[in-house]
């Protein structure tokens, strides 16, 4: 299965990046000009010298710990905007333009809007790399309750031409009595309620009629994705969220998932805006080319790293190993929070320090911490000591630090290790 979208799937790299460069610095000066946050964040930046990875990279990262803190302060103040500044739209009584077609809310709460474009969250690229056909009726199992995840999978379903069941979530017993009438040969959704269907239809003798899916939301295990192809299921996931819609997904060649066209994506090692090499697990990092929220360097707390070279489905756009846990490993340490931000403040006066991976050990209220770092400069001595003086500076709190090798510390995207023993 090698069907693409469009041609823009294909198209040489080089060409890419030089289009979505090319769009960078308008978009950046129409975040500046109409999202009140980034005209703050991105006080004194010249748009128009934003027109390379390296020029993105200086720009602060916004994480969504960040969105939840402004939108609760323009709530606190009466400011009438829910977004906290960060969205470029609004509707008729806000004061900036109008145009949002639905508001969804995502636990925190964060408020996310929808503008009208035809397939706004970008997610038409996953259904088609997933079999989806113009025609196919596509059983939608996200949540249409509050958050957009449903909404996410309907627009992209309905721009390539399906027909979609608004299912929703729960309510198993009646969503087969609806599969059974209307055969839909498509589901999306999460691959847990998927696999709740197939055993509940296989309890009561029901053959279902769904033979692609298209799941998103959790994890998604090979073993799964097995379990649900031996039934006549052929599963793909693709990778979203509920403030950049979508950002990349499977393919047939079932080797990572594909970035989705309007993005540019850094990896960056987690409490720092910093990009990490190629193959290095660290922080997702997107910028979407959405006018009408146009989030700039978001930090989604996701951890990945990109894979190189091209997909073998013919896909030319960067591929991802999708989803391998979380950044943020803030961790209480003797009753003081220690944060991945911190571990990058303490090493950032050496240059000789290539990783550090805090590890933090023993029993309850027995902590202790080792920075373990990688550098070419070997056995304790008087770089050990400095560090040591800095970790007590920037943490309040003692720790041992031990001097690695470069390349021995594990490739996990961890910059925090509570190794701790809670029995």
């Amino acid at each position: 299965m090698t069907d693409f979208f469009d041609a823009l799937e294909t198209r040489d790299p080089a060409q890419r990046e030089a289009a979505l460069l090319a769009a960078l610095p308008g978009h950046v000066a129409q975040a500046q000009r109409l999202a009140p946050a980034f005209a703050e964040i991105l006080r004194g930046v010249d748009a128009t010298a934003i027109t390379s990875r390296v020029a993105l990279a200086r720009l602060p990262v916004t994480r969504k710990h960040e969105l939840l803190e402004r939108q609760r302060a323009a709530r606190a103040r009466g400011a009438g905007d829910p977004f906290g500044g960060f969205a470029a739209i609004g509707w008729r009584g806000l004061l900036r333009n109008s145009g949002a077609r639905r508001v969804f809310q995502s636990p925190g709460p964060i408020y996310e809007p929808e503008g009208h474009a035809a397939d706004y969250w970008r997610s038409a690229r996953a259904f088609a790399a997933a079999g989806f056909e113009a025609g196919d009726l596509v059983h939608n199992c996200f949540s249409y309750h509050l958050t957009p995840g449903a909404w996410i999978m309907e627009a992209g379903a309905q721009a390539l031409g399906c027909t979609v069941f608004p299912g929703g979530t729960g309510n198993s017993e009646q969503q087969l009595a609806a599969i059974a009438d209307l055969r839909p040969v498509a589901y999306a959704g999460t691959p847990s309620f998927l696999k709740i269907l197939v055993e509940k239809a296989q309890e009561a003798g029901q053959t279902l009629s769904i033979r692609k899916a298209l799941v998103s939301g959790e994890a998604f295990p090979p073993s799964l994705r097995d379990w649900l192809g031996g039934r006549g299921i052929t599963a793909y996931q693709c990778y979203a969220t509920a403030d950049v819609g979508l950002i990349a997904y499977e393919t047939s060649a079932r080797e990572g998932l594909v970035l989705e066209e309007d993005v540019i994506m850094e990896i960056v090692r987690p409490g720092t805006g910093d990009p990490a090499p190629e193959g290095e697990v660290g922080e997702v990092v997107v910028t979407v080319l959405n006018p009408d929220y146009p989030l700039i360097r978001f930090g989604t707390g996701d951890l990945s790293a990109i894979l190189s070279g091209p997909c073998p489905t013919g896909r030319s756009n960067t591929r991802i190993k999708g989803w391998l846990g979380r950044a943020d490993q803030t961790t209480k340490v003797r009753g003081m929070f220690v944060h991945p931000g911190q571990i990058a403040e303490i090493v950032k006066p050496y240059p000789e320090v290539v990783r550090a991976r805090l590890v933090v050990a023993g029993e309850m209220a027995n902590d202790r911490m080792t920075l373990q770092v990688e550098t070419a400069c070997g056995g304790p001595g008087e770089l050990a000591l400095r560090i040591a003086e800095t970790i007590r500076d920037v943490t309040k709190l003692r720790g041992e630090v031990e001097l690695v090798l470069p390349g021995s510390l594990p490739n996990d995207g961890k910059v925090i290790e509570d190794a701790r023993s809670y029995k």
